[in-house]
């Protein structure tokens, strides 16, 4: 309770320093807590590991410059009250700031506080004004390429729904807070302007009422009224200054969690080369005739001493690195010299999955050199599972000088299914479909969806991102890629030994259930087939009790793996269309007219059940049709379904399977009794 009325009690307090005359101690004590808050701003704005930590500056700016604002109309008032009387009369903090500062020289006094006002408003606000305004905009255009990241990063299972969730809110509280700070920079400057107005103005007014009202001699008034506006103006233009300080080195820092003394000082001094130079040339004009040659060569020599201390620590380093990289190749000769007896563990099955990589990009998978990609690719075989139903074999990655230093390749069962190049020290910047301007680097295809792309340096990343661009690591390239192409071949990763693996594990919970299935009702082969048509009609096999349990109701009747897959997709409805729209009570549908569903039904009973009847011309005016609603829909972004009947379902399936990816075909008989259907486009002949 009492933490939250601090920041009411100090409007409030402003607000009657406006209207309520102040008495001179009072004073005194509120102009040393604005300096104390105006230091403790500058401290926390040095000290916050990123500008998000500090997130509040923005209110914080806001009050204080009220706080100080309201403070400049009480010493006003008490200037010009009690100014006749001398000049502890306004309070000690401003007689201390307008007598000892100043050196008692008014015209050194007025002078030193019109250069704090123009480097105040000239220089500080002014440019921090500017970064923030920038930043705002930059911030706001990067925030569609931020959140496609994190959708990617949670596509690709690197992150999960909490950590994405997380995620997002930074980035809204990234755009909000520079959003602030682009606002709270005008108060900065609008005080600034106050400042000089006011200095004018007290200065004019007290010599006016000290000559007129209490008949003090020209020369008096002016000396007395114009110290003490220097001192207000002093008091009041240095906790401005910090805090104009402050608000220039929150919007100047990178968002990055870091230590800002410890990240300017290694990126100044890393490089031995630039001090080096800099020693050098102090040093020549130590020994110029008529330069000061103690400050010149005494900086120089410890611009020297730093660059000779830098050199020794790199060395050092490299020298670690070496004999580590040389300790290895030692173990891998002793290990290689005595070769062993050729067995049958010599011979090299067939990967389910594989993973080979130029040499290259070996530091991506060797984590002793940073390589992160053996922990993405866990991330994606764990999302997978989870989704799918059923534990993704291991990637098998092995190093291929076959391959081109740069490149890999993702096989399957042996075959390879994806390929790319990419560049393991760099990131890859992707145009999403809008960004505002090209950026330079090494021109490029998204392996994953085909997307144009362009390979940056590291240091390009947050210009990439205010661009538009979804900016990635080479890992996560690759991890997405192999993410897409397990979900589009999860069929062939189901065999014998995955399907029995989920019959013992549902056996587990459901004896009964699973004791008649297989061989008595049906060889396992045929339920791997099914699951296997499940899996490539994108229909999951987590609920594998209502699969099996369909399978134990119609496997008497049927041994048909085509006929049992339409059951358990009936069966498995609710999850089907959940996946399609969500918790959404209508699902949009596209249908067929009657007409052409009969010529459909026709052509199948004359051409088989893979739709070979189909007359070509009437397939190719389908797929359009077809694709152009399919279209439509995504423009609007919402899903894409074919509704038909459930003896068209599978061809319908087949037939758009290759060419619209993103259209669901459903049968009548998959649509839930809780679900609307709207239908929003028929296709006819």
């Amino acid at each position: 309770m009492l933490s939250g009325i601090g920041t009411p009690i100090m409007v409030l307090a402003a607000l009657a320093m406006v209207v309520l005359p102040m008495p001179t101690l009072l004073l005194d004590m509120l102009f040393t807590f604005n300096i104390a808050l105006a230091l403790v701003v500058l401290l926390v704005s040095i000290y916050t590991k990123k500008p998000l930590d500090f997130a509040a500056f923005p209110t914080v700016l806001l009050i204080a410059t009220l706080m100080r604002l309201a403070l400049n109309v009480a010493s006003t008032r008490v200037v010009l009250l009690e100014g006749h009387q001398g000049g502890a009369a306004a309070g000690n903090v401003i007689e201390a700031f307008g007598s000892v500062v100043i050196g008692g020289n008014l015209a050194v006094g007025l002078i030193v506080f019109l250069i704090l006002m123009i480097i105040n408003f000239v220089v500080i606000t002014k440019g921090a004004g500017r970064i923030s305004e920038v930043s705002a905009r930059f911030t706001l255009d990067a925030m569609p390429g931020k959140q496609m990241a994190i959708d990617a990063d949670l596509n690709a299972g690197l992150i999960d729904q909490e950590q994405a969730r997380s995620r997002r809110e930074e980035v809204t509280m990234e755009a909000d807070f520079y959003g602030s700070m682009d606002g709270a920079s005008k108060f900065v400057k609008g005080d600034a302007i106050a400042g000089i107005m006011i200095l004018f103005i007290n200065i004019i007014g007290g010599f006016i009422i000290g000559m007129s009202q209490y008949d003090l001699p020209m020369a008096e008034a002016a000396e007395i009224y114009t110290i003490l506006t220097i001192g207000d103006g002093l008091v009041a233009q240095i906790p401005s200054l910090l805090l104009s300080i402050a608000a220039a080195i929150t919007v100047t820092r990178e968002n990055t969690s870091a230590d800002m003394g410890g990240r300017v000082l290694g990126q100044m001094f890393d490089d031995p080369k630039a001090l080096m130079i800099t020693a050098g040339i102090l040093l020549i004009m130590g020994i110029v005739p008529g330069m000061p040659h103690l400050a010149f060569l005494t900086l120089g020599g410890i611009a020297a001493g730093g660059a000779y201390w830098q050199l020794n620590r790199v060395k050092k380093q490299q020298a670690l690195a070496e004999s580590g990289e040389a300790g290895g190749a030692v173990a891998t000769a002793r290990e290689s010299s005595e070769p062993k007896e050729l067995g049958w563990d010599d011979v090299r099955s067939v990967d389910t999955i594989g993973l080979e990589v130029g040499y290259r990009l070996i530091p991506l998978v060797d984590k002793s050199q940073g390589g992160e990609l053996l922990d993405r690719i866990k991330g994606v075989r764990k999302k997978l599972s989870q989704e799918m139903g059923f534990l993704i074999p291991p990637v098998h990655i092995r190093d291929n000088l076959d391959l081109s230093p740069n490149n890999y390749t993702i096989s399957l069962m042996g075959v390879a299914s994806g390929s790319a190049d990419i560049y393991h020290d760099k990131d890859m910047a992707i145009n999403p479909g809008q960004v505002f301007g090209p950026i330079e680097g090494v021109a490029g295809i998204d392996p994953a969806f085909g997307l144009e792309a362009t390979w940056i340096d590291e240091p390009q990343r947050e210009q990439a991102q205010a661009l538009g661009y979804t900016v990635v690591d080479t890992a996560t390239v690759v991890a997405t890629h192999l993410s897409q192409i397990l979900t589009n071949n999860a069929a062939q990763l189901l065999g014998h030994e995955e399907a029995q693996s989920l019959l013992d594990l549902l056996a587990k919970k459901n004896p009964k259930l699973v004791e008649g299935l297989v061989p008595e009702i049906l060889s396992l082969s045929t339920v791997v087939k099914v699951l296997q048509s499940l899996l490539n009609e994108n229909v999951a096999v987590r609920d594998i009790r209502t699969i099996v349990q369909t399978l134990v109701d119609y496997g008497p009747r049927s041994q048909d793996p085509e006929v049992l897959t339409a059951a358990c997709r009936i069966s498995l409805k609710r999850m089907i269309v959940q996946e399609i729209i969500g918790n959404e009570n209508e699902l949009p549908v596209i249908t067929l007219s009657t007409d052409l569903e009969q010529i459909l039904h026709q052509s199948m009973q004359a051409g088989g059940n893979e739709g070979a009847g189909i007359e070509p011309g009437l397939a190719e005016r389908i797929q359009t049709s077809l694709i152009e609603a399919s279209q439509q829909q995504e423009l609007i972004g919402q899903p894409s379904v074919l509704l038909t009947s459930g003896i068209l379902r599978g061809t319908l399936s087949k037939f758009v399977k290759h060419t619209i990816p993103s259209l669901h075909v459903l049968s009548y008989q998959e649509i839930p009794d809780d679900k609307q259907i709207k239908i929003i486009s028929s296709i006819g002949q």
